[in-house]
């Protein structure tokens, strides 16, 4: 109802004095309500189309003149014949040779300039997603019951876990550090963060460096990003020393950007590429269980505990040409949505103390509103650059049809006249799997991949590396989806020329897109995939 309030305004309209009946000489008013024209300017649609408009006007005059350029060339060659088609070429020119080479000089040097200044290609060489050892997997009655050991909760707060647990979509071999949970005493300690990020970012770094072949000192450009545990010295200057990497190395650590943060880890990479030819950049994703574990009462505060597990990616990136005949992905798009701005989205994934001085995070009830809205400004302004023509002259004839025909009626003589009852269509939503062959959409819940499941349309083969990998692993953050396309490749369904489509929510609020175009066929991993030793078995039925 208030939404349909919103639609409507109301007018006071004075009707003079009444000249006869019971209030005879009284002045009298009547109340006239009509329906508000859409709010175009707040309307996502609206951005939509703006794009297009936009495309359309930057390159109004390659679209204008190359069809007129060709039209007047092919009807001047079409009205020559052989012999004077060949004179022209040949002997009008042959006497002027400085002309011809100037020509050819010219042409060559914008060709040139062309090319040079055209971005350079980022590969996507390899990448790896760390398995912790089975001394790490819990299963959900291990979960509850060592919690319930630790003395840390009480029955209420147990009961709770177990219900969220039995209804996450998580399966009973994902990885948590056992001391974690079981521990009575304060386990969120610079000591256990470090510990647990030398675990797994190790991990998975040995396992790139060995599919990949290539030396530490090799690379020029590293970024880590870790949402809530950030040392001094930085994640990234462990694994400098760790490795002994090179003294110039252009290293960056990202902090407190949530699930998000892999793509916008992958977009720095992408740019310090662009500036700095011939290198390698090495991408680390993950986040520290133990170090954001909650010992508290606050139910929105014990969602993470039930859902965050142990997981890190570590990717290897290069604009060396020579690197395209191996590499696997050629990067394509990055759009990244924040929304910031808005108060209820900025809080709704919030780390603060509870009332008894306890550190957690907080998680709102609307936060899959919020991340609904954060991917339709998403979706919307990655739509004119992935969707075909076809589907985007659809969306915008709907876009039309709907605002300007949908909200009025035609009257009993033929009049137009305001309609008050709401639309009866839903907005058409564009068929991203047109766009697409692969979606990689960040695990964080059953809930969430529900949701996004109905809204964009999409099958259960499509949302299915995602359920699996929350299944399997949980959600392990900013690495889930590479999680995601490591199940893919072990499924060996990515083929030359495939688009993957990596999608992302975190705290702030924030909703990042990254797309890449596979360069080869992807063949089963004969060894360092998360997924090797039980591939077969998947997928599961939830």
């Amino acid at each position: 109802m208030a939404n349909e309030r919103d639609l409507l305004s109301t007018e006071i309209v004075n009707r003079g004095i009444e000249s006869s009946g019971p209030n005879a000489g009284s002045p009298t008013f009547s109340v006239r309500v009509r329906r508000r024209l859409p709010d175009f300017l707040q309307s996502v649609n609206l951005k939509y189309v703006k794009l297009g408009y936009h495309y359309l006007i930057n390159h109004a005059i390659y679209l204008a003149t190359i069809p007129v350029l060709v039209l007047v060339f092919s009807a001047e060659v079409g009205s020559l014949s052989k012999e004077e088609l060949w004179k022209k070429l040949w002997e009008d020119t042959r006497y002027d040779l400085a002309t011809v080479l100037g020509f050819f000089g010219v042409f060559v040097f914008a060709l040139s300039v062309y090319f040079m200044s055209r971005p350079r290609s980022i590969y996507l060489v390899d990448f790896a997603s760390f398995r912790p050892k089975d001394d790490f997997k819990v299963t959900k009655d291990e979960f509850i019951e060592l919690a319930r050991k630790s003395g840390k909760f009480d029955e209420a707060s147990l009961e709770f876990q177990m219900r969220i647990l039995h209804s996450s979509g998580i399966g009973d071999e994902t990885y948590v550090p056992r001391s974690v949970i079981a521990s009575g005493e304060n386990t969120a300690t610079m000591k256990e963060g470090r510990a647990e990020a030398s675990a797994v970012m190790f991990g998975a770094l040995d396992e790139l460096f060995e599919k990949t072949r290539l030396r530490p000192k090799d690379v020029g450009i590293l970024v880590v990003n870790c949402s809530i545990f950030n040392p001094t010295p930085s994640l990234s200057a462990m694994i400098i020393n760790h490795y002994k990497m090179r003294g110039n190395i252009l290293s960056y650590n990202l902090g407190g950007m949530g699930c998000s943060a892999g793509v916008i880890a992958v977009e720095l990479a992408r740019d310090m590429l662009q500036a700095n030819p011939n290198n390698y950049a090495v991408v680390v994703s993950t986040e520290m269980v133990g170090y954001n574990w909650y010992s508290g009462k606050d139910r929105s505060m014990l969602i993470p505990n039930c859902f965050f597990r142990m997981g890190c990616s570590a990717v290897l990136l290069s604009n060396r040409r020579r690197d395209y005949r191996h590499a696997k992905y050629r990067l394509e798009h990055i759009v990244r949505t924040h929304k910031g701005a808005d108060d209820r989205s900025f809080r709704c994934v919030y780390q603060e103390e509870d009332e008894q001085g306890l550190k957690g995070l907080k998680v709102s009830k609307d936060v899959v509103e919020i991340g609904g809205d954060a991917l339709k400004t998403n979706i919307t302004t990655l739509g004119p650059l992935v969707l075909p023509l076809s589907e985007q002259l659809l969306f915008f004839a709907t876009l039309v049809w709907t605002h300007l025909l949908g909200g009025r009626v035609v009257g009993a003589k033929g009049s137009s006249q305001p309609s008050l009852s709401p639309a009866t269509k839903k907005p058409y939503i564009p068929d991203y799997k047109l766009a697409f062959e692969h979606f990689c959409v960040h695990a964080a819940s059953k809930r969430v991949l529900d949701e996004l499941q109905r809204n964009l349309g999409l099958s259960e083969r499509h949302v299915e590396a995602s359920r699996m990998t929350l299944h399997r692993f949980g959600n392990t953050s900013s690495s889930s989806i590479w999680y995601e396309l490591a199940y893919l490749e072990a499924k060996e369904r990515v083929k030359r020329g495939d688009r993957v489509w990596q999608l992302s929510f975190g705290s702030g609020f924030k909703c990042n897109s990254v797309v890449w175009r596979s360069l080869r066929r992807v063949r089963k991993p004969s060894g360092n995939n998360p997924w090797l030793d039980c591939i077969d078995s998947y997928p599961v039925s939830l």
